[in-house]
């Protein structure tokens, strides 16, 4: 009867913190990155009923009642959550986004980040995210130094607090090829194709060819005077001006070409007519055009960062050039049941879980393991039925042990009451 109490008073206990358990998962049901847990029982030593010395075919011991023995952590994925932040990110997937506070590093599956006034990427409570910088910016100018389309992730010791200019520009590349296309035709007249040439400065300027028909003429084929002059955009500065000859043969199709490269501003372009039909011709017959392509590219302010499912952090430009400058790291662990849990959606790394480590692929290079998508949250993976269904279950063994404990009572009342 005595033992019949205390394991009553054990099993109303276990199934107390598991009740507990339940409910904090059903409080936090619409928590974003919330880890749910399970209650997991076991049952005391049992006690013998007779001597060890008496030998028996079968066994006579007597349980002593059941206790929460632990609570593991619930690793399913949770269902993802559309939202309109950019810097929202859900894993899809294993792994954790690794985070910062002083020195202590902590894990979550909680992706909704916002940039604070330093252009940090952090939490809601300050705490700082952490990747890989692709070092591409120059943080004195805030100019893009390189155009990246991706970010090798670095090393899992060596991740840092991922702090982006709310400003950046791209520098102007000056151009230094222009390809000229069209026909001259055979008639004597003066032709002129143009082009805009980017100088180093970023500034658009003019170059144009203009096009005479020599006075002495080969017996086959016509050859052509070409002179070609730099100006800024409204024609009022000349940078430059250089001459040269183009040859074609018979049927139009051009041979040779002198027009050597022209001083844009500073920087040097080659003046490219084509070769054969591939380019400026001198044909009849066919309608006088005359047209350019130039590289180069117009310098460009940021327009916005944005996040790919690389986990890559992406600039994108006014003058539609994007280019990575960070990434997102993505941490994972050989035990997760072992990680210490700082709160439902925070967790520290144990000597049960073992280090924070990155998968690598074939090659040893670090990847992230998982697929992050954007502008979406992963929410709690706890399921309200399943957490109600054990509420009841968890409450009506909670009675039943309340019973025993009553009985248990009223039978130790009997025995006291009795005459001797």
């Amino acid at each position: 009867m005595i033992q019949a109490f205390y394991t009553g008073v054990s099993g109303i206990a276990s199934h107390q913190n598991a009740i507990d358990v339940t409910a904090d998962n059903l409080a936090n049901i619409n928590s974003v990155g919330y880890r749910a847990y399970q209650a997991e029982f076991s049952d005391v030593f049992s006690d013998s009923l007779a001597a060890p010395s008496i030998p028996g075919s079968i066994d006579n011991s007597i349980g002593m009642g059941s206790f929460t023995q632990a609570t593991s952590l619930n690793l399913s994925q949770g269902s993802l959550l559309k939202t309109e932040h950019t810097t929202d990110l859900a894993i899809l997937g294993d792994g954790w986004f690794g985070i910062e506070s002083g020195n202590e590093r902590y894990f979550t599956r909680a992706g909704n980040f916002t940039f604070d006034t330093n252009r940090d990427l952090v939490t809601p409570e300050g705490m700082f995210v952490l990747g890989t910088l692709g070092n591409n910016i120059d943080q004195n100018t805030n100019t893009l130094t390189k155009e990246l389309s991706s970010v090798p992730l670095g090393n899992v010791t060596q991740q840092q607090k991922l702090r982006l200019p709310k400003e950046l520009h791209y520098p102007a590349q000056p151009t230094s090829n222009i390809d000229f296309y069209g026909n001259l035709g055979t008639s004597d007249e003066t032709r002129v194709i143009s082009a805009i040439a980017i100088d180093k400065e970023g500034n658009k300027n003019k170059i144009k060819l203009t096009f005479t028909l020599d006075p002495t003429q080969p017996e086959t084929g016509s050859l052509w005077n070409v002179k070609a002059t730099a100006t800024n955009n409204d024609s009022t500065i000349t940078y430059d001006s250089v001459e040269g000859s183009v040859s074609f043969d018979e049927t139009g199709a051009l041979v040779k070409s002198t027009l050597p490269p022209i001083d844009n501003n500073g920087s040097s372009v080659t003046l490219n007519l084509g070769n054969g039909y591939a380019g400026v011709i001198a044909a009849a017959n066919i309608p006088i055009s005359g047209s350019s392509n130039a590289d180069g590219l117009d310098a460009g302010e940021l327009i916005g960062y944005d996040i790919n499912q690389d986990a890559e952090i992406i600039a994108t430009f006014s003058n539609g050039r994007q280019s990575s400058v960070a990434k997102v790291a993505l941490f994972h662990f050989q035990n997760d049941q072992g990680l210490e849990r700082i709160s439902g959606t925070l967790f520290s790394q144990s000597s049960n879980s073992g280090k924070a480590i990155f998968f690598q692929d074939q090659n040893g290079n670090n990847i992230l393991g998982a697929n992050v998508v954007t502008r979406s949250l992963e929410s709690s993976n706890i399921k309200m039925e399943e957490g109600l269904t054990e509420l009841i279950v968890y409450q009506r063994a909670y009675d039943a042990n309340a019973k025993s404990i009553t009985t248990a009572d009223q039978m130790i009342q009997k025995a006291l009451n009795m005459d001797a």
